[in-house]
């Protein structure tokens, strides 16, 4: 009798357990149920859009910078002055123990973002000021230096607010990875989008291609207004304040030893993000905007091959919403495959005539795309989980300084196709 009593006891505890375990998934369905609008979701979107906008409004402008500085190399000077700026910034980022706490989530991107507005203004108010009543620009020299400080200053942003960006979805669900670097990708389509529309509206005499370039770039910077809107709306949102309590909750100071232990647990996936954009920056926009020449397209041949970049890119990292490859490993090997595109596009520019054509450019231009969006998107979602998620945040940032490094590797490998 007693021995029935203590089976029908623990019946009833292990009855109240489940019970307490529903109510706990209920709670948690519920708090989940608050995005049903996907709100948090497109909000990452938008402001991975928003970090990559002033770099493509700067590369995607070649035809405007080109006629303003016609003997400077403006794609490598630019290149290489905002990667290494924003790698600055993304290494102090990782060094400094105390970056976290001295500076919030949100006030980085606040400021990373207000940075962004103010260097953006800087090039049709210089012009402005420089350009005589003919529509002639005066005083070159100097307005490309100041050019060149806006670039350097918009890469300190960039480095910071990718680095917080990055660091804090490394801890989140991965959708918001996918979520900020299909965004990165998006910015890209917007602005070559918005580029043709201008440039097809205004007629190609100097007047027209400055009215159109800086038109273009007070539209930038409005989009980069609504992110600023956006990264405070954030922080309102239930789902947000949820997964931001688990971040607190969860942060411990990043010690040396553990970031070393950090960096040796994904070095294959940091070695492949280097990889990525040592391969593609040396490529992109460089060699595609002032290497390449057409009888047919003239001088939108630049323009048409960064805008089929960007769309590839952006299918590329979309594409990781529907099918990951679940092997880190994998996706590190296609990343070294991608050597492949230096003789492929060596061959287009040196090789045989039938080579040469369009045709073959542009299918090369849509696979460095294609494989650029989808392997970033792979790397930067599997990475960040396969370490403790007290280290998560740690990883995506060793991640984020992988691929600073690559972009500065590639900028500087850039310049050897001058040579």
């Amino acid at each position: 009798m007693l021995d029935q009593m203590i089976i029908l006891h623990n019946q009833k505890m292990v009855q109240n357990h489940k019970g307490i375990e529903m109510n706990m998934i209920t709670k948690v369905d519920q708090n989940e149920a608050r995005d049903t609008y996907k709100i948090s979701y497109i909000i990452h979107f938008l402001l991975g859009a928003g970090n990559l906008l002033p770099w493509n409004a700067l590369i995607t402008a070649v035809d405007y910078f080109g006629y303003l500085y016609p003997t400077k190399h403006v794609e490598k000077v630019f290149s290489v002055a905002y990667m290494t700026s924003s790698l600055l910034i993304l290494v102090l980022m990782l060094s400094w123990n105390k970056w976290n706490q001295t500076m919030s989530l949100r006030l980085r991107l606040n400021l990373g973002f207000s940075m962004f507005v103010l260097c953006l203004m800087v090039t049709p108010i210089v012009d402005w000021i420089n350009w005589d009543q003919n529509g002639t620009k005066v005083k070159s020299n100097a307005t490309y230096c100041v050019v060149v400080v806006s670039v350097v200053v918009c890469g300190l942003a960039d480095g910071l607010i990718g680095g917080s960006l990055i660091g804090s979805a490394g801890k989140l669900p991965k959708q918001y990875m996918q979520a900020i670097f299909a965004g990165t990708a998006s910015s890209g389509v917007l602005i070559c989008i918005l580029r043709i529309i201008t440039k097809v509206s205004l007629p190609h005499t100097p007047h027209g291609l400055k009215t159109s370039a800086h038109f273009y770039f007070i539209i930038s910077t409005t989009v980069l207004i609504v992110c600023i809107i956006c990264c405070n709306l954030l922080y309102k949102l239930p789902i947000m304040q949820q997964h931001y309590t688990h971040l607190v909750q969860d942060f411990l100071p990043c010690s040396r030893h553990k970031l070393r232990d950090v960096a040796r647990t994904i070095k294959c996936p940091a070695f492949g993000i280097f990889a990525i954009y040592t391969v593609t920056l040396s490529i992109f926009p460089g060699f595609l905007a002032e290497n390449l020449e057409s009888s047919v397209f003239k001088d939108w041949y630049p323009i048409l091959l960064i805008t089929i970049y960007n769309v590839a890119d952006f299918v590329g990292k979309s594409f990781t919403a529907l099918y990951v490859v679940k092997s880190t490993s994998k996706a590190t090997w296609g990343c070294v495959a991608r050597l492949l595109f230096y003789p492929l596009f060596t061959a287009c520019l040196h090789g045989p005539k039938w080579l040469k054509c369009e045709v073959s450019i542009v299918f090369l231009t849509t696979m460095l795309g294609l494989t650029n969006g989808y392997l970033t998107s792979v790397i930067m979602i599997l990475a960040p989980k396969s370490v403790p998620s007290s280290e998560a945040e740690i990883a995506a940032i060793v991640l984020a300084v992988s691929l600073g490094m690559g972009l500065v590797a590639g900028s500087v490998l850039g310049w050897f196709w001058i040579i």
